[in-house]
């Protein structure tokens, strides 16, 4: 292969449509866009949803919901996550700083601790917000509950 034989891929290059150059083009009269109406005239844009005159898909599905704007999005983490940490860290308090040093939890992510699972010996536990089993179980275990 040399540089005077170099060519491209058969298929790979194609001839781009000449519209309006007249009949003997084959794309010559109506350009390529069909007889009259809205779509063959220049300047067209339809309308986003637009359906041809029916009633559009948004306007004829009810509306339903909406987005409470004071939610409060927790990342939950159950009591044997925390048993774990505990024990391969050799951790007596557990706060939002090693969950997240540990990868359990984003950046930003509110904590939440769950009663799932059981605690073994006492840990002082630093959370954002904590369930009714959880706080219970880490208070029976000789622990304490910190709220942020």
């Amino acid at each position: 292969m040399e540089l005077h034989n170099l060519q491209p891929a058969p298929g790979s290059n194609k001839k781009n449509k000449r519209i309006g150059r007249g009949p003997g083009s084959g794309y010559g009269g109506t350009s390529t866009r069909g007889h009259k109406g809205a779509k063959s005239r220049s300047g067209y844009s339809r309308k986003i949803g637009f359906e041809g005159g029916q009633m559009p898909l948004q306007r004829r599905v009810p509306k339903f919901g909406f987005k409470n704007i004071n939610r409060k999005e927790y990342k939950a983490i159950n009591l044997d996550a925390l048993e774990a940490l505990a024990a391969a860290k050799n951790l007596e308090k557990i706060g939002v700083e090693d969950l997240r040093n540990a990868g359990l939890v984003a950046k930003n992510c509110l904590v939440k601790i769950l009663g799932n699972g059981s605690l073994s010996h006492k840990l002082e536990v630093e959370a954002d917000a904590f369930s009714k089993s959880a706080e219970d179980a880490i208070t029976a275990a000789g622990g304490s509950v910190v709220k942020k």
